[in-house]
């Protein structure tokens, strides 16, 4: 028979003495958050008298459902969307982007501060490009605006997109609804990425910044066409110290080559602007450029009709991501895409004549 292991150390120094209970890992009040997170899904009327109560809790859980893919949440989430709706529109909606490193988030926290200092409510949904290949996001908006963060009229949402622009624009937009039945009658939309999302953000906003850094020589020959026909401001960031002269010479830059491209139906003048996060230059200036372009389009007509022309194209993206999903889904489909893929591969059949056979079988079935 075996001897006990503290026997075996009997007479010795060695002493195996029974040790204490490991405390919890989660601290009392994030093991609660942890369970309230996993509480059952509450009903749609309760989601949305939470979220027009102002509950951040609610809207984030109801954000959540807008963001997830399961068929189930999808449901719920468009019947508190649709009850939203009614209480949503009344808020300023501002795209910001701009180049790596130019300082977006310390901007977006400064001129923030600057709003909810003036008694607005401010929502910021950072638009975060997950990598294709891991699905992966950064979303770490709230530790780069701290001060933002803890501000009680200030609400911070980092969404991924997964990938999709079309999926990110149509959620964007459906957290948006929310955001403004919640009471935030400011919403900032950041791009994290770069590239194409910025158009998925232009779709979704009334004006559209671009942050740049001083430079504006070699800055203007990496900006892609598209995207300074979008904006509404050019803003140099980080004009502060040695680097104000810079950016008032590279303002100049900016706005010989706004004047090269076309009038914008809106019926406002794109202008440049410098400013510094750091001591403040500027931030004033910028809001005021954004309540003037406001003022102007509300009372052209043009702020209604690009709303219009928005909802227009979120309605044709959710069709053709509605449609997708059902092809896919399709028991027949399904059952004969790998043999379709397995006929690409082998070269008896092109890409095309591959998709146009399973489109035919999946009309067939229909019939």
């Amino acid at each position: 028979m075996d001897k006990p292991k503290d026997a075996e150390h009997r007479g010795s120094s060695l002493r195996v003495k029974r040790g204490i209970e490991s405390p919890s890992v989660l601290h009392p009040e994030a093991a609660d958050q942890v369970r309230k997170s996993r509480k059952e899904l509450l009903t749609a009327k309760a989601y949305t008298d939470g979220i027009l109560s102002g509950d951040r809790t609610i809207l984030s859980r109801a954000i959540t459902l807008v963001e997830s893919a399961l068929p189930a949440h999808h449901e719920l989430a468009q019947e508190i969307i649709e009850s939203c709706l009614p209480h949503s529109g009344k808020s300023v909606r501002v795209g910001i982007t701009g180049v790596p490193g130019v300082g977006k988030s310390t901007f977006i926290e400064a001129l923030g501060k600057l709003l909810t200092g003036m008694g607005y409510h401010l929502a910021v949904l950072a638009v975060d490009p997950s990598s294709r290949r891991s699905k992966g996001s950064i979303l770490g908006d709230k530790t780069r605006m701290e001060e933002l963060a803890s501000d009680p009229n200030a609400f911070i949402r980092p969404s991924p997109s997964a990938g999709s622009l079309g999926g990110v624009a149509r959620k964007t937009k459906e957290t948006i609804i929310l955001c403004e039945a919640a009471g935030f009658d400011v919403i900032f939309v950041e791009t994290v990425g770069v590239g194409q999302s910025e158009t998925a953000v232009h779709s979704m906003v009334d004006f559209f910044l671009l942050l740049m850094l001083t430079g504006a020589g070699d800055e203007l020959q990496g900006i892609k066409r598209g995207i300074m026909e979008m904006a509404d401001a050019i803003i140099i960031h980080k004009a502060d110290g040695d680097n104000r002269q810079k950016a008032i010479m590279a303002r100049k830059e900016y706005e010989n080559a706004l004047h090269l491209l076309p009038p914008p139906e809106s019926g406002w003048t794109p202008r440049a602007g410098i400013c510094s996060s750091i001591n403040g230059e500027g931030i004033t200036e910028v809001w005021e450029m954004i309540t003037e372009y406001m003022s102007l389009t509300r009372s052209n007509g043009y702020l209604e009709s690009h709303r219009m022309v928005q909802d227009r194209d979120i309605l044709m993206d959710t069709i053709r991501q509605s449609l997708s999903d059902r092809f896919l889904q399709d028991p027949s489909v399904r059952g004969n895409l790998p043999g379709a893929e397995e006929e690409i591969r082998s070269g008896r059949l092109s890409a095309y004549q591959a998709a146009r056979k399973l489109i035919d079988l999946y009309f067939t079935d229909k019939k």
